[in-house]
């Protein structure tokens, strides 16, 4: 079987979207699955308003139709919404190609955040866009429940992975910050809400890792918080293993595979219980709280061991075969 994916979001972005294809794809290939890309990469682009950092590709119809013909393709999935997902769809439609979607991104939230945008008319315009596939796939149970209220219909329960290996509490040394260590990996961006963690009152360092928009703003405003910027690889597996806590201040993300890379480190969880945590965590796991600092205090009381264990239940190969079955429907 042929499978062309068709994503806006790919290298050199760093994002949940992105690390998920790829997991993905190769997953699907240890089952015999042969996959193409088609990603912004080889096209002009121009900035993502407010986000400069995230690049949209320009084309024209005939070019994207020429490259899914050339895919030759049995299934073709579009990961995005942005304007090659655009393209894609609107050539599947034009002829008559079964095509399917995935539910990535809260975009009506973040345009919002962002801009004087209605969501109800966001919402409008992506019930509109996945509606005409054959399945749309959503990360969690409740996140799948959400979408049905807002009438998107065939969706699809998904899931995520881990790299257990990559991932592990062997990876445990001493960071030279005082403790407890909280940590936050991800996106410094608005629509991850981090001025939640980071007015936290709590003992020992505030740690954040990644890079984004709101960086500098948020060094400037948070001189105590040690901002130590994008880690990757073994770097970022030692930071996460190193750590105490895991801080999770995100309301609108549908997952959060970073909370799986924490927990995979022996590093337990502290969340808001919103879409994402309440589909991951256990109470053996992380701590859920409407106050944030609660959470964050209850967690440092989790044993180690309990959060991997829960990691253990997050395989990619059960979501590559998933995915099998959400297009063959």
């Amino acid at each position: 079987m042929r499978i062309l994916f068709v994503t806006d979001a790919w290298e050199p972005q760093v994002n949940g979207v992105v690390r998920t294809m790829k997991s993905l794809i190769a997953a699907l290939e240890q089952f015999g699955i042969h996959t193409t890309l088609l990603t912004p990469q080889g096209f002009r682009s121009l900035a993502m308003p407010t986000y400069r950092d995230i690049r949209l590709a320009i084309t024209r119809p005939k070019t994207i139709a020429r490259a899914i013909d050339d895919a030759r393709a049995d299934h073709i999935h579009i990961v995005t919404e942005g304007p090659l997902g655009i393209l894609a769809r609107r050539d599947c439609l034009k002829r008559g190609r079964t095509f399917s979607t995935s539910y990535h991104t809260r975009l009506p939230e973040y345009l919002r955040a962002r801009m004087p945008i209605p969501q109800s008319l966001s919402y409008l315009l992506l019930r509109r866009f996945h509606n005409a596939g054959i399945a749309t796939l959503a990360a969690t149970p409740s996140l799948v429940t959400e979408l049905q209220e807002r009438g998107f219909t065939r969706i699809a329960p998904w899931g995520r992975g881990v790299d257990l290996d990559q991932f592990n509490p062997g990876n445990r040394s001493d960071l030279g910050l005082p403790g407890p260590v909280f940590l936050y990996v991800g996106r410094v961006a608005v629509e991850k809400n981090i001025p939640a963690f980071l007015d936290l009152d709590l003992p020992g360092t505030k740690l954040v890792v990644g890079g984004g928009p709101d960086l500098d703003f948020l060094k400037a405003r948070y001189p105590h918080v040690r901002f130590a910027g994008p880690q990757f690889g073994e770097e970022l597996a030692r930071t996460y293993a190193s750590s105490d806590v895991f801080v999770f201040p995100s309301r609108t993300d549908t997952f959060g595979l970073v909370i799986l890379e924490a927990l995979a480190s022996g590093l337990p969880v502290a969340a808001y219980p919103v879409t994402g945590p309440v589909d991951i965590l256990t109470e053996g796991s992380g701590a859920m709280h409407q106050d944030l600092r609660l959470a964050c205090l209850a967690a440092l009381n989790i044993p180690r061991e309990s959060a991997r264990r829960q990691a253990e239940r997050f395989r990619w190969e059960n979501c590559a075969q998933i995915f099998l079955r959400a297009i063959a429907a």
